[in-house]
């Protein structure tokens, strides 16, 4: 008869340890007065066209870092560089999301102390990047109208851990089935303060109201 197998659970502790990580590099971020925020959403929700339009409209107003997070590739870090911002590329070797340490690395390069903002555009999809803190001061997560306004239950911790949920590509709610008082009954049901902002990065729509939310954001951090 064989010996039973031992079954190690080791995920807690390697959230635990992420988490204490986390904190410490919120802590340092927050005594330097830098916010960073974790972008996180599904492909093709608007990641970079959303912080290439908003890079335009801040270029003047704030010194604003990014890092690009992804499998492969650098085009989406050429693209933001493009739009005026610093920019690194952080390669995760196969891994779906950056945790703590991970953007600790990228935030060493690309030398924080000297911005207002950080953004993390994290890697694409609605599962991993919720699961690990990055230490980021705020979360912002991106829907595009094509996906649906049934995400929020598919998908319910990544809305529970953003603080801002934008719905993006609005200009094609014409042409889709979707539901916006189903969608913030969703999002409500899984996190009662997230707030909501509906917005184009196409056409312009909600970028105001996005903007002066980055700038709060930045200011209340700063304070």
């Amino acid at each position: 008869m064989t010996d039973p197998i031992k079954v190690i659970e080791v995920k807690e502790s390697v959230f635990a340890n992420n988490d204490r990580e986390a904190e410490a590099l919120r802590a340092r971020m927050h005594d330097a007065g830098t916010l960073m925020i974790n972008l996180m959403s599904s492909p093709g929700a608007g990641k970079t066209t959303l912080l290439s339009a908003t890079l335009r409209a801040l270029a003047d107003k704030m010194r604003i870092g990014v890092m690009e997070a992804d499998v492969d590739s650098d085009v989406d870090a050429y693209t933001v560089q493009e739009a005026g911002a610093k920019a690194i590329q952080l390669h995760t070797g196969g891994m779906c999301h950056l945790d703590a340490a991970m953007t600790e690395q990228g935030l060493n390069q690309l030398g924080y102390q000297d911005q207002d903002l950080v953004v993390i555009e994290n890697v694409g999809n609605l599962i991993c990047p919720a699961e690990f803190d990055t230490g980021a001061g705020k979360k912002v997560m991106i829907l595009s109208v094509p996906e649906g306004d049934d995400k929020p239950l598919k998908y319910p911790l990544m809305f529970e851990v953003s603080d801002l949920v934008l719905i993006s590509k609005v200009d094609t709610l014409p042409y889709f089935d979707f539901d916006k008082q189903k969608l913030e009954q969703n999002v409500h049901l899984r996190n009662p303060n997230a707030k909501i902002i509906y917005l184009s990065a196409k056409t312009g729509e909600g970028m105001d109201e996005w903007l002066d939310w980055l700038r709060d954001a930045v200011r209340d951090w700063k304070a």
